[in-house]
């Protein structure tokens, strides 16, 4: 157990919604490994240093426990949380989504942010950031990629919406929509296989791998439903995310103006910077280990908060400062090790390109009220706004 018996109430309440509560640099300082229990009364441990977070979202002895697996209809949960196979998916998946592919999307995610900016400020101002750009840019992204017709775009921003908010909808809402996703993928990897097109999934339909062999039907099906998922809501939140950090003090905002050489690094510093990226990383221990002086058992679960660990005095220089030009920059936003985020490539595409879109359209862009204003979207897994209001 950790050096204190105390149990902590999970999650932590932060000053503002784009702010760290204070408990992480304590719980950094004092008790490392802390016992808490979440909303929905489950008994955990927090660890919140940099090693520590890095072992736990690397180390194999620490298995991926995520809620989100509870709601995948055709057995997505069984197939997340086993290991081997999670790995052999994702060997075959990575031959397909590299990093050059997604940067060939740069292009394509540049005319969508230009079509809804377009919208936006036809509409005029103030506008919703969040709604107007970041929540439809990453679902089109991930349609266009998955070769889904434009027509069912908002049927799936619908099921995405639902499939990681765990308060906002009823059980049966989000099981629904779980159902009525992986319903919708069935029939569209059949369609593929029926007269592939030139996008990803028609592309995985076909790969084989003399180690692997092919991804079977489950697997695909999986495949679609997981790019979306993670592809979307996270991006999506990012996006306004983003624009709020950089706002909330004008001179970042001039300071990519004045250079726009700065967007891959400032892209880089706002995933490190941010303090709302939802509950953390849920960890199953498989066997006994010693982290930050504390045995943990196995059968321990283990929530990582790689938001405190990006914010380690031990790694980063001056953490509580946004610096737009810090390199290296070893944030953990992405996971680490061999189960870091598949789509980490499109996610920066989509940001960089978004951000570059925003500066170059909207260089007067602010926020139209106070960042103390801004409030978190309750509930989601991965963290986020109700609403970015902006003027520009």
């Amino acid at each position: 157990m950790p050096k204190t018996e105390k149990v902590l109430d999970y999650p932590f309440t932060p000053p503002t919604a784009v702010d760290p509560p204070a408990e992480w640099a304590e719980l950094r300082a004092q008790c490392p490994v802390a016992h808490v229990r979440t909303s929905t009364g489950t008994d955990a441990l927090l660890v919140t240093r940099y090693d520590a977070v890095r072992t736990m979202l690397s180390d194999p002895r620490c298995l991926r426990n995520t809620p989100a697996g509870d709601n995948m209809a055709g057995g997505g949960a069984a197939f997340m949380n086993d290991e081997a196979e999670h790995m052999r998916w994702r060997r075959l998946l990575s031959r397909s989504f590299t990093a050059k592919r997604m940067t060939a999307m740069e292009p394509g995610i540049a005319r969508i942010a230009h079509e809804l900016i377009d919208d936006m400020v036809d509409r005029g101002a103030p506008a919703d950031l969040r709604s107007a750009l970041g929540f439809p840019l990453p679902v089109f992204v991930i349609c266009d990629l998955l070769g889904v017709p434009a027509k069912d775009r908002e049927r799936f921003a619908h099921w995405s919406d639902r499939f990681l908010n765990l308060t906002r909808f009823t059980p049966e809402e989000v099981r629904r929509s779980g159902e009525e996703l992986w319903a919708y993928m069935r029939d569209h990897v059949a369609a593929k296989r029926e007269e592939p097109g030139d996008d990803l999934l028609s592309e995985l339909v076909t790969v084989v791998d003399s180690a692997d062999g092919r991804l079977s039907e489950e697997e695909l099906i999986f495949t679609g439903q997981g790019l979306l998922i993670a592809g979307h809501e996270t991006t999506a939140n990012m996006i306004g995310k983003m624009a709020a950090m950089l706002l909330a003090r004008r001179e970042r905002w001039e300071q990519l103006l004045a250079n726009l050489g700065l967007i891959g690094p400032a892209v880089e510093e706002v995933l490190r910077f941010d303090a709302n990226l939802g509950f953390g990383t849920h960890r199953l221990i498989t066997e006994d280990m010693e982290i930050d002086g504390t045995l943990i058992t196995a059968g321990t679960q283990v929530l990582a908060s790689m938001p405190s660990a990006n914010r380690d005095e031990r790694v980063f220089d001056d953490p509580d400062d946004m610096d737009l030009t810090r390199t290296p920059n070893p944030h953990l936003t992405f996971g680490a090790g061999s189960r870091s985020c598949l789509g980490q490539s499109l996610a920066r595409v989509e940001l960089q390109t978004t951000l570059r879109v925003l500066l170059e359209r909207l260089p007067g862009l602010e926020l139209a009220v106070p960042v103390e204003d801004l409030r978190r979207r309750e509930g989601l897994l991965v963290g986020g706004l109700e609403e970015v209001p902006v003027r520009w």
